[in-house]
């Protein structure tokens, strides 16, 4: 038989764009699919379509107690502890799978039991669905290193990853302390616990729309970023330059931050210590030959 694939989709205040989410998982070539969707509190419509779609056995719907908004990671929790499949696959609520995505990561999985989780491309979209750019690049190569991943970000968990639940299980759940960054904190622990890869091809599409985080959720996501690092460095051997590195872009990535909220000080305090920790960098980006996205 098929082995069961659990699909978790944290959903807050995304009635415009939800309804094509579950499209996605019901469409799916893949038959064995429960789909468990957490609703966090939402205020919109999002509840009630979402009740409407648990009445016809579209999915199951969870909420938290007196239907509160405790964020994205506590919503996730919640759906982990529901959930009953061999795999792991999670979607965002304004995101949409691609309709083969589950079938062939599942084929790769049982062919090869020693890797914990595959991850595939996604296409960035607007928000009316228009096509901009894949991510990662065509010509991406998954060096299968933890130092990688935790230095330069290149992948996040949602809709483009397959996980073990075994996996998971082992890295244990989100932090619901972030209110940002607590995918790149989940496959970070993930890579430390168990082998990755990565196979090219569209496996999901990242939509990119007026919602998306504002300078406020910036600051959090970076500040978010040094915890992360912190505990990293205390739970796996990472190399002393990963490290460094790593806290230089953050360095640079708060600098950003702090210029564009016109703290020019905390700003230029931030840019030197990003070029302290890694000029070779820092001067690539200065010179031009590296974007500063």
């Amino acid at each position: 038989m098929e082995p069961l694939v659990s699909v978790i989709t944290p959903a807050f205040n995304r009635v415009t764009y939800i309804r094509q989410a579950i499209e996605s998982v019901l469409s799916q070539t893949y038959s064995q699919i429960e789909f468990i969707v957490v609703d966090d509190g939402s205020s919109d419509g999002t509840f009630e379509l979402l009740s409407e779609c648990d009445s016809r056995g579209e999915l199951r719907l969870f909420t938290h107690p007196d239907r509160q908004n405790l964020g994205q990671s506590a919503a996730l929790n919640l759906g982990l502890r529901h959930a009953s499949g061999r795999y792991i696959v999670i979607l965002d609520s304004d995101d949409v799978l691609h309709l083969e995505k589950i079938s062939k990561q599942v084929a790769y999985l049982e062919s090869h039991p020693d890797i914990g989780m595959v991850y595939g491309q996604a296409m960035a979209i607007s928000s009316d669905g228009k096509e901009l750019f894949p991510i990662p690049p065509n010509d991406h190569v998954e060096p299968g290193d933890p130092n990688r991943l935790l230095l330069d970000c290149y992948m996040a968990l949602p809709g483009g990853a397959m996980v073990r639940k075994s996996v998971f299980d082992q890295a244990g759940f989100f932090e619901e302390s972030f209110r940002a960054s607590q995918d790149h904190d989940m496959v970070v622990r993930i890579a430390e616990v168990a082998p990755f890869v990565y196979l090219p091809g569209i496996v999901f599409y990242y939509r990119k729309h007026a919602e998306s985080i504002s300078q406020q959720g910036l600051e959090r996501r970076w500040i978010a970023g040094f915890e992360i690092l912190a505990r990293a460095k205390k739970r796996f051997s990472y190399r002393s330059s990963t490290i460094r590195k790593r806290k230089a872009l953050l360095h640079f990535r708060m600098g950003q931050v702090r210029w564009f909220q016109r703290r020019l000080l905390s700003a230029l305090w931030h840019f030197i210590r990003a070029g302290l920790g890694d000029p070779k960098r820092s001067m690539a980006v200065i010179l031009g030959f590296e974007k500063a996205r």
